[in-house]
């Protein structure tokens, strides 16, 4: 399975802030942003990975990543999205990296606690269709909320007034290589993008969507409130288990 870290966008929420550099690298405690999601996917056994990007402050992710030595790893890829296209237009950059393979995608914003390896494997076992994670929110409503009927997604409503679950659909989505396919059908919403919720949607009409909860906590870093929230989290619980290697070969480890 390879692996995808979507942090392109304009981060509009989080300006001034953004006026000056791209969002995934604003720190989450004492890390930039975009550490989490890669860390997460090397925590799950995933080393080939592609990091989408745009705006510009594109390059300062390549100044700051490099091939990606300080995770463990030989080599990161990279593309560039332009504009704001959505969730969904910017995976649809990545199929001639992903070559038909199967993808774990990990939105650049979300950090979690705990680690993805056993949906992971168990999206192996499943080996096509797609596979999303939840996670039980006090306010689902800024979310996409599942509706279950036992272990059947029936339909995810993007952020519902009246959601009909309190669970929320997190940032982190695995797929089988019939993706691309689904993404050339879509149209913009509402907003002018192409929506991750419509790619599920598709899946679940197909009965081919699985999903599992996740354990320990998870928030997104995408507004003022989430972004202090994921620091203080990192700060007390030591997010990811994530220890990195400077070039000076002193380890930063929570």
């Amino acid at each position: 399975m390879k692996g995808v870290v979507l942090a392109g966008g304009l981060g509009s929420r989080l300006r001034p802030l953004t006026a000056v550099t791209n969002k995934h690298l604003l720190p989450v405690y004492n890390q930039p942003m975009i550490y989490y999601p890669i860390q997460t996917l090397v925590n799950a056994g995933i080393s080939d990975i592609m990091i989408v990007t745009g705006g510009n402050s594109a390059g300062d992710f390549l100044k700051l990543l490099g091939n990606g030595k300080a995770f463990g790893l030989k080599h990161l890829n990279y593309t560039y999205q332009e504009g704001e296209g959505g969730i969904a237009e910017a995976l649809s950059l990545v199929e001639h990296f992903a070559a038909r393979e199967p993808v774990c995608v990990v939105l650049g914003d979300n950090v979690i606690e705990g680690n993805i390896r056993a949906a992971v494997a168990a999206y192996g076992e499943q080996g096509t269709g797609a596979k999303i994670i939840l996670k039980k929110v006090p306010d689902p409503q800024r979310f996409g909320v599942p509706l279950l009927d036992g272990p059947k997604v029936v339909r995810i409503e993007e952020k519902p007034s009246d959601p009909k679950s309190d669970y929320a659909v997190i940032g982190i989505y695995m797929y089988d290589g019939a993706v691309y396919d689904i993404i050339r059908t879509l149209r913009p919403s509402g907003r002018g993008e192409l929506e991750i919720t419509d790619v599920n949607n598709a899946y679940i009409e197909r009965s081919a969507m699985t999903w599992d909860v996740l354990d320990g906590w998870w928030t997104d870093a995408g507004t003022f409130e989430s972004l202090l929230l994921a620091s203080n989290l990192v700060a007390e619980t030591g997010a990811n288990n994530l220890e990195l290697k400077s070039e000076a070969g002193i380890s930063s480890a929570f």
